[in-house]
């Protein structure tokens, strides 16, 4: 997850130094500065790693906000999509939170840790925005609290992550999407089993104060397992290779969770939500354009904005992720077209004033490691 766009002065990660002592190149991202890739490996080294061994990513730009009080994952539940009926404490749930039209405000990872309290983690440019309209809608006795500049995230991902967390007494194996509270010496920290990459993996959840000695010592530990810190740039490689919409780019307010084919982190059947009647009516009607993968036959590399045409040259859509997959050696896209064009139709990608040819492909463009036991 996370949003491109920035303005005014940027903030910096709790871990910034460290980035700097490593030789990371910085990106402006959501109003932040962060690493984009580190001296002495880059975007594909940084992307092999976590797809065959391990690696480590600094998200604490990321978004973190407290949802507490009576009732609280009821509240949560008639705002957001996903229902959280079907989860129980312990366990993380994807789901967005949208305008009365059908657009996305956000997508997040809401965490339950009790009847009474949520932990919601949005994407960095919105969490603002979140916090606000959670707190407009909350009753009295609900809180909504924006926790974002309390806690630093540290993604742990790749099949090796085990090893590594293990090696510094940190707990590991349990179900994807769950996640267990401990403590590593004298300093709480949420062990997650999510991420963005489509790895096997860990997101860390820690006090700012604590984050440089957490990463220092999860470095120190991945050592012996190839373990290589990783910026942006991979983070955006990978997840496009699994097909994960990216906000601000494959969703947004003007593009809804049924256009984005996720229609599975709605929960259709609860009462109610933000957007609950606009996007049931789409859903009924049948949306006019549908985010689908497109997978490059020639050279071609697509770029977000990028016009897709149909064979006759007639203009179907939009790139809205595009990019080079390290991991195939071609390009590969995410794109918003219109509804009647189907997997394996070939499609045309306008790149540097010729028409280069893709096939409509259903995302992920690689095998998923997420789940792996």
């Amino acid at each position: 997850m996370g949003e491109n766009g920035e303005t005014g002065e940027l903030l910096k990660s709790p871990l910034h130094e460290r980035h700097v002592a490593a030789g990371a190149k910085f990106a402006a991202f959501s109003g932040w500065t962060m690493p984009l890739e580190y001296a002495g490996a880059g975007v594909l080294a940084e992307h092999a790693a976590v797809r065959n061994a391990v690696g480590i990513f600094d998200v604490s730009h990321l978004g973190k906000a407290t949802v507490a009080g009576p009732g609280a994952a009821d509240f949560v539940n008639r705002c957001l999509t996903g229902d959280l009926g079907k989860v129980t404490p312990g366990q993380a749930q994807y789901t967005l939170l949208c305008t009365e039209d059908g657009g996305v405000v956000d997508d997040m990872i809401a965490y339950l840790k009790s009847p009474d309290e949520v932990f919601l983690i949005p994407n960095a440019a919105n969490c603002e925005r979140v916090v606000a309209l959670l707190s407009e809608a909350a009753p009295a006795d609900v809180a909504v609290t924006n926790r974002h500049r309390d806690f630093a995230v540290l993604a742990v991902q790749g099949t090796l992550s085990d090893e590594v967390l293990s090696a510094i007494g940190l707990p590991t194996g349990h179900n994807y999407m769950t996640f267990v509270g401990t403590r590593y010496e004298e300093t709480p920290v949420t062990v997650c089993r999510t991420g963005y990459t489509g790895e096997r993996g860990y997101e860390l959840v820690v006090p700012v104060d604590a984050a440089v000695g957490v990463w220092d010592a999860v470095l120190a530990a991945g050592e012996p397992y190839g373990l290589q810190p990783a910026g942006l740039g991979a983070r955006d490689t990978l997840r496009t290779e699994m097909g994960y919409p990216l906000h601000g780019q494959d969703i947004s307010p003007t593009i809804t969770p049924v256009q984005a084919r996720l229609g599975w982190a709605v929960g259709w059947e609860k009462e109610t939500f933000f957007g609950a009647e606009a996007l049931r009516a789409e859903k009924q009607a049948g949306p006019k354009r549908l985010l689908r993968g497109l997978r490059a036959v020639g050279r071609g590399i697509p770029r977000p904005g990028m016009i897709v045409r149909a064979p006759d040259g007639r203009e179907v859509g939009t790139v809205t992720s595009g990019t080079f997959s390290p991991t195939l050696k071609i390009g590969i896209a995410l794109a918003l077209i219109e509804a009647g064009l189907n997997n394996d139709d070939v499609v045309t990608v306008d790149i540097r004033n010729r028409q280069e040819s893709f096939v409509i492909t259903k995302p992920p463009f690689v095998t998923p490691g997420v789940r792996e036991g």
